[in-house]
């Protein structure tokens, strides 16, 4: 009777499995549910893992490890992860170079410990490990690891049961990893904000959102100067080292990053309301300006740069309206924003090196911030029939 229950209620994970795992919003809860089903199977896990690579520019690879009676965890493991001796020398890295499942029985005297995370285990009270590779359909191979505390270990009957969830476990986890890599690829690329509207399904050409936003547009001082002088790997890490002097600035202040365009960087901080959010909104990106030129100033010297004299950059800030959406031709299209506003901001950044200014704004933008900042006095910018009245940052002069 026992075998025929357990055989029984595996199937029915697995069944669960396949059908997608619905009853589950998140993958920490496909996690979680799966070895609350299996324990109701009979299957007495004391912690279970799957750990998957990911597509990410800082992290090559996600855990979710479950615990009786603990919320599942889920931590991340950064670039570099896979050469640590740590990692050469798991069982996670034997099951994923060879596709084999690797079962040790602790409880055993005469177990091989031939990973050193196996003693761990042992001194935890574990009495069984196995470790099951979880295949994609990209052929790629990735983990779950299963362990008890069963005195003399789990029965074959159990980890037969383990195994018969492994596979549709799989695809599960390909699907979620798929999702994410989806909304990752999007934030990295397009930004957050761009990313949950193309996920939405605004993806057709000519699909655009009027939105009212105070714009950023900066550039760095002397780049192409730069670009003569320096090696091309230096100089791509002096590049992505001034942009993060910006962008996380930008970010933490509200702001969402659209456009990396060699040097430059246009950005937007979007105003939902009336004059009292655009005022505050304007506040948010003077304070970003403001933080972002510190850490431009004190940017240390490159490795490989020599006779590096430090960096510069300029800035305008302008309040205005701007068209924000898909821009392009046939299947090849950009989520950003245009606009005479934007245009606007791009002459002003460009009239900021003239003026040897780091940040100008515009009327529009400067009433906003009261005492911020000094009238530079009126410029006819190309494009613009009426000249426009320009404000300096008043430490700035």
């Amino acid at each position: 009777m026992t075998i025929d229950l357990v055989s029984s209620d595996t199937r029915a994970v697995a069944q669960w499995l396949v059908d997608g795992a619905r009853s589950a919003a998140q993958p920490q809860q496909v996690m979680a549910q799966l070895c609350d089903r299996l324990l109701f199977c009979g299957i007495p896990l004391w912690r279970a893992a799957v750990s998957v690579s990911t597509l990410h520019p800082q992290i090559v690879a996600r855990r979710f490890i479950w615990r009786p009676g603990a919320e599942v965890e889920v931590s991340e493991g950064r670039f570099g992860l896979f050469d640590t001796p740590d990692f050469r020398d798991s069982p996670v890295a034997h099951v994923i170079a060879t596709g084999e499942t690797l079962r040790r029985r602790l409880a055993d005297p005469g177990c091989p410990l031939d990973f050193p995370i196996l003693l761990e285990r042992r001194a935890e009270g574990v009495t069984d490990y196995l470790a099951t590779p979880l295949f994609f359909t990209d052929g790629t191979i990735h983990l779950a690891t299963w362990t008890s505390r069963q005195p003399g270990g789990l029965s074959d009957l159990q980890i037969a049961g383990i195994e018969a969830i492994v596979a549709p476990l799989a695809r599960v986890a390909e699907i979620w990893t798929m999702r994410r890599t989806a909304g990752t690829l999007l934030d990295t690329y397009v930004g957050p904000h761009a990313g949950e509207r193309i996920l939405a399904g605004q993806i057709r050409r000519g699909d655009i959102e009027e939105i009212h936003a105070a714009i950023w547009l900066s550039d760095m001082r002397g780049f192409t100067g730069w670009t003569d002088r320096i090696p091309p790997r230096p100089l791509i890490d002096l590049l992505n080292r001034y942009f993060d002097c910006q962008v996380p600035t930008i970010l933490d202040h509200g702001g969402e990053v659209l456009k990396f365009m060699g040097d430059g960087l246009l950005a937007i901080f979007p105003i939902v309301g009336g004059d009292t959010n655009a005022a505050e909104a304007c506040r948010r990106a003077l304070a970003a300006a403001r933080a972002a030129q510190a850490n431009v100033e004190a940017l240390a010297e490159p490795a490989g740069i020599e006779h590096f004299d430090g960096l510069g950059f300029r800035l305008a800030l302008h309040l205005g309206e701007v068209l924000y959406g898909n821009i392009g031709s046939g299947n090849r299209l950009d989520f950003t924003c245009i606009g005479q506003a934007v245009n606007l901001a791009a002459r002003m950044e460009k009239l900021a090196g003239r003026l040897r200014r780091v940040i100008i704004a515009s009327s529009e933008f400067a009433r906003h911030c009261g005492g911020e900042f000094a009238a530079l006095g009126e410029f006819t910018l190309a494009g613009f029939s009426a000249p426009q009245q320009i404000f300096g940052l008043l430490e700035n002069g």
